[in-house]
């Protein structure tokens, strides 16, 4: 639809700083921009958020929709979702993208309902057919396929992509966008979710995604008894500990900050150990850009010994004692 021009990147904000998954959305949105002709635009929402502007610029923004008022600085799925729509009517993108993080997961399908279109959720991948229609990457049948996703009667063409996917395009300093200011017609006693409170918890370790070791436990553990092998191993290697799903479904880790895959964390660590783990391609996918892949496992015909550029076959209880011992002696700490 010739009306509908420009691929548009929603960037998240909390506290006032960009979440990393808007900045690697510029890499991906840059490509398809540039394959289009378009102009790669940003929209912003916050308060006193005018600062931001500059990074996104040289993160590759060309154009960035600014709406910066005192009811947006904490997010509210009502009021962002109303602007979204404003905004989309006003300037009509062709494409918007958005992070499937627990704020885009709740704001795409408010926005996509309200402006009739579809969405691709938790793409890894897109790209630009030969008509100019966006193709999200979508994994299907519990990991088993890659779905290729098409919206091609519906604009904007949305879709949300697991933060991690992408890496970031290396930032140019110095290099300005156009800012566009977006009126904020929005009145408190419009919304119905009111604010009577923020609470700021601070991470206890080091996030997964941002580990550059990571020791990861499966199924095949065996135990809650066992899965301190897979603390200890991390430990001792000063990286950080992750899961399969069945793991975080059985108690051993921690769902929402351990759990890596389709539906979880996606990590790019220098060296990424399995231990259980069958490999199954939900879980692969999260693990696709590791440098070194190291799998632990009994049974020899394990999917994971095909992604690994190591494997070890055997009992993780006898195995795992021998490496943490073998790397302390090997190690001294200051």
């Amino acid at each position: 639809m010739k009306e509908h021009k420009g691929v548009w990147v929603f960037a998240e904000q909390r506290g006032g700083k960009l979440g990393e998954v808007g900045l690697e959305l510029l890499n991906i949105g840059r490509k398809m921009a540039d394959k289009l002709g378009d102009a790669l635009e940003v929209v912003l929402f916050g308060h006193e958020v005018k600062s931001l502007v500059e990074e996104l610029g040289e993160y590759g923004a060309d154009k960035v929709y600014l709406a910066d008022d005192p009811l947006l600085e904490v997010y509210r799925s009502d009021a962002y979702a109303i602007l979204m729509k404003d905004v989309i009517e006003e300037h009509k993108p062709s494409i918007l993208i958005m992070g499937a993080t627990s704020i885009g997961a709740d704001l795409a399908p408010r926005v996509a309902a309200k402006v009739n279109t579809g969405l691709s959720a938790h793409c890894i991948g897109f790209d630009v057919d030969e008509n100019g229609l966006l193709v999200g990457e979508v994994p299907g049948f519990g990991g088993a396929v890659i779905a290729s996703v098409i919206c091609p009667k519906h604009y904007p063409q949305m879709a949300t992509a697991r933060p991690g996917f992408f890496e970031k395009l290396e930032r140019q300093v110095g290099r300005k966008a156009e800012v566009v200011e977006v009126r904020v017609n929005i009145k408190e006693e419009d919304l119905g979710i009111k604010i009577v409170g923020t609470f700021r918890e601070e991470a206890k370790a080091r996030p997964i995604e941002a580990a550059d070791i990571v020791v990861a436990g499966g199924y095949g553990v065996g135990g809650s008894e066992n899965w301190k092998l897979v603390d200890e191993l991390a430990d001792a290697l000063g990286g950080s500990a992750g899961a399969t799903r069945p793991p975080c479904d059985e108690g051993w880790a921690d769902l929402e900050s351990q759990m890596i895959g389709q539906s979880g964390k996606t990590v790019r660590p220098s060296l990424y150990i399995g231990m259980g783990i069958s490999g199954a391609m939900h879980h692969l996918v999260g693990i696709k850009d590791s440098k070194v892949v190291v799998a632990i496992n009994s049974d020899p015909k394990a999917p994971i010994f095909q992604a690994a550029d190591y494997g070890i076959v055997g009992d993780l209880r006898q195995i795992v004692p021998c490496i943490i011992e073998e790397w302390k002696s090997l190690v001294t700490y200051p």
